[in-house]
């Protein structure tokens, strides 16, 4: 396994925690970030200077943003390595983040850090092992995702390469989870979610019973999405 993919043999189960209000990161994703606010350009730094890994985590419903001192956060987050990073001025960065692994937030630590850190017990997915079956799960995604976006006028170009790919079926439906415009919200249902065929249960019932957002709201679909700004 490539480096970018495997967690460090000396991870002991601290992590900085990255809170955010409207991003949920998944295994296997490639998330862009732009660090700005201060206590994230030191996060940023310590993690390029050490194991480049980084816990993102959503605030839970009702905060508003991560500004507060403590704002509380969901218990499930997930562990990412800093694949490529461009320095800017003032201590700003633009990072490239890779999701690793869902990961349980167990408690957090009290540090001299302007940033946040947790103590996290690393989370494993069950598989779909069956042929058949993954099978009809994938073609179940493909059906539902190309209706879905067909409801809005919008074709799956940006994600036609990804639907017919060779990628693992559990990683597919983490990809199209990150990558398609659903809430927050149901986002972090689905990585909360630890069984992979009830997960790919949800997501397709959810495509098939839901209407898309409305063009207003919906700018384009861009795999991977642009820089977010924390």
């Amino acid at each position: 396994m490539s480096d970018e993919l495997s967690i460090p043999h000396s991870f002991d189960g601290t992590v900085r925690l990255f809170p955010l209000p409207n991003v949920v990161l998944f295994p296997q994703v490639m998330l862009p970030l732009h660090i700005f606010e201060q206590r994230y350009q030191q996060m940023a730094g310590d993690a390029l200077a050490g194991d480049h890994l980084i816990t993102m985590v959503l605030l839970k419903p009702g905060v508003e943003s991560a500004s507060e001192d403590k704002p509380r956060l969901c218990s499930i987050g997930c562990l990412g390595r800093i694949v490529a990073d461009q320095r800017l001025k003032n201590g700003r960065y633009n990072i490239l983040l890779r999701g690793l692994s869902r990961v349980r937030i167990l408690q957090e630590l009290e540090q001299d850090k302007l940033y946040r850190s947790a103590c996290v017990e690393l989370l494993s997915s069950t598989v779909v092992s069956d042929l058949e079956i993954k099978q009809a799960y994938r073609e179940g995604l493909t059906r539902a995702v190309t209706t879905w976006l067909s409801g809005i006028g919008v074709g799956p170009d940006q994600l036609a390469m990804l639907l017919k790919s060779d990628l693992p079926l559990e990683a597919l439906g983490d990809l199209l989870s990150f990558a398609l415009p659903l809430s927050v919200e149901f986002k972090q249902e689905l990585l909360e979610e630890l069984n992979a065929e009830k997960r790919l249960k949800q997501l397709i019932h959810f495509l098939d019973n839901n209407q898309p957002p409305k063009p207003t709201i919906f700018s384009g679909l861009k795999f991977p999405p642009e820089f977010s700004a924390n």
